[in-house]
């Protein structure tokens, strides 16, 4: 049962954003057999990118979010294109946003950023050995310093309120499992 037994009665467009696209439907309820309005986020799915220098710091962007209204402390991550591959478009936006780049990707996980309203996914990718190669050159809407802080200080970063984005604070969540659990994983990354 593909919906644990929601009966999807009508749905419809409500508005297209550019970004993400707007729309609603009616499902009936398999416990109560009542029909309810659903209100759904169809977004493409993003990359965040926990880039790591050879000296152990963590390639980070500031930048003022609209949303909340703050300027936030993050790491480089965007938007997956129309047909790009998540590990593609992680390399394309640390090298955009920062102007770094560095080993090949590796994939360290991916969430559902809120499944109750959104229909994409979050992958977190993990390049290390960054330098920086080039000058950042971030899209025409964005206003970005790129900033290094050593690996060992993104707990407290995270504890008291500099990191707060929940999706950064999951990619590290990523890392720290990552480099714990055998095969490929890296014990020398700590915090």
């Amino acid at each position: 049962m593909s919906r644990a037994g929601w009966e999807r009665m009508g749905e419809g467009r409500v508005s297209d954003f550019e970004i993400f696209r707007v729309r609603r439907h009616l499902s009936r309820s398999p416990r109560t057999g009542e029909t309810h309005p659903f209100t759904i986020v169809e977004t493409t799915d993003w990359v965040n990118v926990i880039a790591l220098t050879p000296s152990d710091e963590v390639v980070l962007i500031r930048q003022y979010r609209h949303g909340s209204d703050s300027v936030t402390l993050e790491i480089p991550g965007g938007v997956v294109d129309p047909g790009e591959e998540p590990s593609i478009a992680a390399v394309r936006e640390l090298r955009e946003e920062t102007g770094f780049a560095g080993s090949d990707p590796v994939f360290l996980g991916s969430v559902h950023p809120n499944p109750a309203l959104l229909t994409n996914r979050c992958h977190t990718y993990l390049v290390r050995d960054c330098e920086r190669v080039a000058e950042p050159s971030p899209d025409a809407s964005e206003d970005i310093e790129a900033l290094l802080l050593p690996c060992a200080e993104i707990p407290a970063a995270i504890g008291d309120g500099r990191i707060s984005h929940a999706l950064v604070i999951c990619a590290f969540w990523w890392l720290r499992e990552w480099s714990r659990d055998g095969k490929e994983r890296d014990p020398s990354i700590r915090f």
